[in-house]
């Protein structure tokens, strides 16, 4: 192996320009792949964490009595999927809105009257998160007895989810066409560099030089091109999330939610993803090369 490896890295050195720009393909696949997927993994990452905290407000009718918001609160217990519940009255609420409207509190000193109406913030348990299962909810809360309406930001949330959806198939197809796209260019690169030494192969054949003598050298070459590819690719990309990545930490830090880099176990299968690129790239050239 010391001397199949010696051979590849030879053919390397002596085709520089050929593997530069087949290491520089692999690694910029690797470098925009992996750019989409760091997105989704932490865009996942934060709806996951906001679908935690769903709060379904529930407001309830002008007029409601004491035992009707009782019963209200009482048939909303019985209902799976709810983790809480809290009564906001519209005195609360509106204190709540002066508070958070500081700058504009002139506009609520001259009400005459309360326009906000008494509601329930409603909790929803981790398992009843999907938009699907938050929808089902919400329309059974609406239907309950001196309920008006309820609001949980159903278009916010299904427009994400679909979001979500779109740049996972997106992600796919681009990883699918990237990833055939290096493979050429490496099988390619390859070609060249056997169709360079195509008599000192066929004077092997001639001396009795088996296959695997000959092919070796070449996966290991392919091999070689994907990993330098792969490493590279992560490398821009962690340093371009180190640069970037604190800026939307300190924004996101009220939330409570913090934007991560890929686990080590997810860059080596991307470095992987590299060689086995590289590798294809040597199979599929060797192969069409010892036909000819």
């Amino acid at each position: 192996m010391t001397f199949y490896a010696q051979r590849a890295i030879k053919d390397i050195l002596e085709n520089r320009f050929l593997n530069a720009v087949t290491i520089i393909t692999i690694a910029l696949s690797v470098l925009i792949v992996s750019s989409f997927g760091l997105f989704f993994f932490n865009a996942q990452e934060l709806f996951d964490a906001w679908k935690k905290g769903v709060r379904i407000m529930v407001y309830l009718e002008p007029g409601t009595t004491e035992a009707q918001r009782l019963d209200t609160r009482y048939r909303l217990q019985t209902i799976s999927g709810i983790q809480n519940i809290r009564f906001i009255s519209k005195a609360d609420a509106l204190n709540l809105m002066k508070t958070r409207m500081q700058r504009q509190a002139s506009l609520l000193d001259n009400l005459r009257e309360n326009p906000l109406p008494d509601a329930f913030e409603v909790t929803m348990a981790t398992e009843a998160n999907s938009p699907e299962k938050i929808e089902f909810l919400a329309q059974r809360i609406e239907s309950l007895p001196s309920v008006s309406g309820v609001e949980y930001g159903q278009q916010w949330i299904e427009r994400f989810a679909n979001f979500l959806n779109l740049f996972k198939l997106a992600g796919y197809g681009m990883g699918t066409l990237f990833f055939m796209a290096t493979v050429f260019i490496a099988a390619n690169t390859i070609r060249l560099v056997l169709y360079s030494r195509r008599e000192e192969i066929h004077i092997m054949r001639l001396v009795g030089a088996t296959d695997s003598f000959i092919k070796i050298p070449f996966y290991l070459q392919g091999i070689i091109q994907g990993l330098s590819g792969g490493l590279i690719g992560v490398g821009v990309l962690f340093a371009a999330f180190s640069a970037v990545g604190s800026r939307f930490e300190q924004a996101l830090a009220a939330e409570m939610v913090a934007i991560r880099f890929f686990s080590p176990g997810i860059c080596v299968a991307i470095v992987a993803c590299g060689m086995l690129t590289g590798l294809l790239g040597s199979f599929f050239s060797l192969k069409q090369f010892t036909r000819q």
